[in-house]
């Protein structure tokens, strides 16, 4: 299902979708509905609405939700289900896809995610030939997520490639925090404080080849200490390219969550 001639302008992009049925917050959450349809599908219809997107693969090791995704006309793959990270689901998939260069992952939680996003961070990786990888990120709009250890940060240098990314308020306001009393206050007390800082969200494009070597490296010690995955490349001295997403999307944790993409993805539809 090509949308554009990627012989001339993209190189063949494929959109692979992790999507496990256990959740401990939203047991099945794949196959709530949103809008009268299974999540993973709306996430699918996103992923192939980008316009550098040659195909979309749900990868899963749930026969419920493989069965969903064909019974609609989509692709999916069965996967192991041992691997220990979305990336490992994702690689045994992209070993069987010869012709492919460029792999994006598109987390199964995401169904409001612009396509534009995904082709800006297609975009971003392919004009940045030396960067193995480009993830996107979003500002951060309080304090709460700042302070808050499940909301990761990163920081990227004067050409936009990530010198780190953390759990932890980076980059700090050292003197803010001081004059203040404490972080939390200084970011309660100055607002414009909260430009510093970027969510780091969990869209990636690997180059296939990248991806196919790095899931065989064993884990690092940053990234069993912060429980990052993406610490892994960069202590292996990997170049992953940090783009802005053109505007914000929303992941599916919590009932809370899916309360409100439901609402919104009902007001969109109203709009159009």
């Amino acid at each position: 299902m090509s949308h554009t001639d990627t012989s001339t302008q993209f190189p063949t992009v494929i959109v692979i979708i992790p999507a496990r049925y256990n959740s401990i917050r939203l047991p099945g959450k794949p196959l709530l509905s949103i809008g009268g349809r299974p999540m993973i599908l709306r996430v699918v219809e996103r992923a192939l609405a980008a316009q550098c997107v040659s195909r979309a693969i749900v990868a899963t090791d749930d026969g419920r939700i493989f069965d969903v995704v064909r019974s609609a006309g989509y692709e999916a793959a069965m996967t192991s289900p041992d691997h220990a990270t979305g990336s490992d689901r994702l690689a045994e998939v992209a070993a069987g896809l010869d012709d492919c260069e460029l792999i994006v992952n598109v987390q199964g939680d995401e169904p409001l995610i612009p396509a534009e996003t995904i082709d800006c961070a297609v975009k971003a990786l392919i004009d940045d030939p030396d960067a193995c990888v480009s993830t996107t990120s979003e500002t951060i709009n309080g304090a709460r997520d700042v302070l808050s250890p499940d909301v990761v940060k990163v920081v990227a240098d004067a050409r936009g490639r990530a010198l780190y990314f953390s759990r932890a308020p980076i980059p700090y306001p050292r003197e803010a925090a001081r004059r203040h009393g404490s972080l939390e206050a200084a970011l309660v007390a100055d607002a414009s404080l909260l430009k510093q800082f970027r969510k780091h969200t969990g869209l990636y494009v690997y180059r296939r080849a990248f991806l196919l070597e790095y899931t065989q490296w064993p884990q690092t010690r940053l990234e069993q200490t912060e429980a990052l995955e993406q610490l892994r490349m960069l202590e292996h001295g990997a170049a992953i390219r940090v783009v802005d997403a053109p505007s914000p999307s929303i992941g599916v944790d919590t009932a809370e969550d899916l309360a409100r993409v439901r609402d919104l993805y009902e007001s969109q539809i109203e709009n159009l």
